[in-house]
């Protein structure tokens, strides 16, 4: 007789499919990856711009590595996304498609005035531009088939605007406004859509983050990235069970952590005076390198 785990796990929405995954190489990528690995029967298609990393996860999965597929794939690039598509949807063979846009980067460049157009326009180009693409390579297949997912990662950032993250800030609310819009136009269809918003996860986004500018010394940045290391509540492997399981339920919103639900509610509540509370909250956690000495 099947245990309750099993019987879920047989009935799951990923069994049989194929699962895209960016960004794969860490985090909640590479928690995503391990988890579908281990508990789920579907093909799991880890993407990364760097490979070394893409092959460690593919290394964690141990006995079940054989499940994950990596590809070295850079999201900024239109043409390396467009030669992928082109390799992998002969392959499908007209299994479920579940699209996850986890791949990001952030930048430390104080704010707008201060950050490099071309800085800017390099984040945008991974954040935004490259959920975008990713979506047009492989929704219209989806539309094919008359069935997928597409789960975009957002951020807390896609909920409030935060001072020296103008970049970010666009990028992230630009996510929640593609998913959303997606969400209308796929109604009458059985494709769904996600638009997460995580609070703090301890990952490497920040360890990796690119500093542009003068107005961030290394030290700064250094500090700021140990500041959000020590800020961050949630692990990007409880964040990945939570996404994972979007899919299971259908889903269509998910907000990740205390920190997350708290701007969450502050935001509907004062959508403009919510400012004023989360400034004073930035500079408290994270210092404020704009103030008069």
């Amino acid at each position: 007789m099947l245990n309750t785990f099993n019987c879920i796990v047989m009935n799951s929405n990923f069994t049989g499919s194929v699962v895209i995954i960016t960004g794969a190489a860490s985090g909640m990528g590479r928690e995503m990856a391990l988890q579908l690995a281990g508990h789920h029967d579907c093909r799991i298609l880890a993407l990364d711009i760097r490979e070394k990393d893409l092959q460690e996860t593919n290394s964690l999965a141990g006995v079940h590595s054989d499940k994950i597929e990596i590809h070295v794939l850079d999201v900024a690039q239109a043409d390396m996304i467009n030669a992928f598509a082109a390799s992998v949807l002969p392959t499908l063979n007209s299994k479920k498609l579940i699209l996850i846009n986890n791949a990001g980067v952030a930048l430390a460049s104080g704010r707008f005035v201060d950050t490099p157009a071309e800085a800017f326009e390099w984040l945008l180009n991974v954040n935004l531009h490259g959920v975008i693409r990713m979506t047009r390579a492989f929704l219209p297949y989806m539309l094919q088939m008359n069935q997928g997912h597409i789960i975009n990662l957002s951020s807390v950032f896609g909920l409030a605007g935060v001072e020296s993250n103008t970049a970010y800030c666009t990028s992230k609310f630009g996510n929640r406004g593609f998913t959303e819009s997606l969400r209308m136009e796929l109604i009458d269809t059985n494709i769904r859509t996600t638009c997460v918003h995580p609070g703090g996860i301890k990952t490497n986004i920040t360890n990796f983050s690119v500093a542009a500018g003068t107005r961030i010394s290394k030290e700064a940045h250094q500090e700021s990235k140990d500041r959000f290391a020590k800020a961050a509540r949630t692990t990007a492997g409880s964040a990945a069970k939570q996404i994972l399981h979007c899919v299971e339920t259908g889903k269509q919103r998910l907000v990740i952590g205390s920190d997350g639900k708290f701007l969450d509610g502050i935001t509907r509540l004062f959508p403009v005076s919510y400012t004023k509370v989360v400034v004073g909250l930035m500079h408290k956690s994270f210092g404020n390198p704009y103030a008069k000495k």
